[in-house]
């Protein structure tokens, strides 16, 4: 096996895995021991994490000379790419939370596999990667394994139904949404590989969880205020695991894309319902139906057609930079935080 896809393999399974063991450990603390804390609490702890996690990074990086914390105010200052990204997942928040209030779970679940789709389809046209007919072949047939294998929840009518909603206000959400989930893995992915300012995994970690802490807040209060019994209420080991095991899932995304792409993302992702499912049925009890057994081979079939497709991609390549090129930018403004210089005195 080349390197290159080696690295892509272990990269897809350490992913598939934090994922099946996210979704499974969920499904437990909410299906089985009823636990009550709020989710966006659970989020927001995750990202914090994640961003403390990312700042000891970066500090472990630093040659001796520069400042950690003049480092960070200079990355919270050229943050407004990553503050865009955090927008977009608010967004997409919000419209999962429109739909799933006028349209059943059995029809959110059909409309949200699309997001496999949207993400090739935005890799063509915002990286102009070129893709073999092999590997749109393989995600078409990853869209229907899928969808086959959701089959216990769309066919339930029960989940098709939802009482006082309008089905085209539903409907047109999660379009919007699995659209912009598609837009949003491609952005990530061009502002890591080919932006200017080339800045590292941990750089755009941090920035990203800059932005997406006030968000979660928002969302925790405006939703469901903390938990059943306000702020802070509720945690559980179960809980802080969930946090830990969400934010590895936030660091694990970006080195996925770094080390491969967005569809190799996506096809952890898909892969993952697959293997928390099958584990949900031996450790639970869950449904596993011949279908969703038949459904679950192609998955696999299709992932493993996708990855192992040896027609080369063309893939985004970073500009050139010069002396002059953003990344001495960024330590011209840290010195400038250093030296305690106002960061807008100094000419771009």
């Amino acid at each position: 096996m080349p390197p290159k896809i080696g690295v892509k393999v272990a990269v897809l399974l350490i992913l598939c895995f934090q994922n099946s063991v996210f979704t499974l450990l969920r499904r437990y603390s909410q299906g089985v021991l009823k636990e009550n804390y709020s989710k966006h609490e659970v989020l927001l702890v995750g990202e914090i994490i994640k961003m403390v996690f990312s700042g000891w990074m970066i500090a472990a990086s630093l040659p001796k000379e520069q400042s950690a914390s003049s480092r960070l105010k200079a990355l919270f200052m050229k943050s407004s790419k990553m503050f865009v990204l955090a927008a977009i997942y608010g967004a997409m928040n919000i419209l999962s939370y429109v739909s799933l209030r006028n349209i059943g779970a059995g029809m959110f679940t059909i409309f949200a596999q699309c997001k496999i789709l949207t993400t090739a389809t935005f890799s063509a046209i915002l990286l102009r990667r070129q893709y073999s007919w092999a590997r749109w072949r393989a995600l078409i047939a990853l869209f229907f394994g899928v969808l086959l294998f959701s089959q216990p929840i769309w066919s339930d009518p029960d989940k098709n139904q939802k009482e006082g909603g309008n089905a085209f206000v539903g409907t047109g959400a999660v379009l919007i949404e699995v659209t912009l989930s598609g837009f949003a893995s491609i952005y990530f992915e061009k502002v890591i590989k080919t932006d200017p300012e080339q800045l590292g995994i941990w750089d755009r970690n941090f920035q990203l969880s800059l932005g997406s802490c006030p968000i979660y807040f928002l969302f925790m209060l405006w939703e469901d205020g903390g938990g059943t019994h306000g702020l802070g209420s509720g945690w559980s080991s179960v809980a802080w695991a969930l946090a830990f095991l969400g934010a590895a899932g936030g660091l694990l995304v970006a080195l996925s894309i770094k080390y491969g792409d967005s569809i190799l993302k996506t096809l952890a992702t898909t892969g993952a319902i697959v293997v928390s499912s099958v584990l949900d049925h031996l450790f639970m009890g869950g449904p596993l139906t011949p279908i969703m057994i038949i459904a679950g081979c192609n998955v696999i079939i299709a992932i493993c057609n996708y990855t192992f497709d040896a027609t080369p991609v063309t893939e985004p390549k970073a500009p050139k930079l010069s002396g002059s090129g953003s990344d001495s930018e960024l330590m011209s403004l840290t010195k400038d935080m250093e030296n305690g210089d106002h960061p807008q005195a100094k000419p771009r």
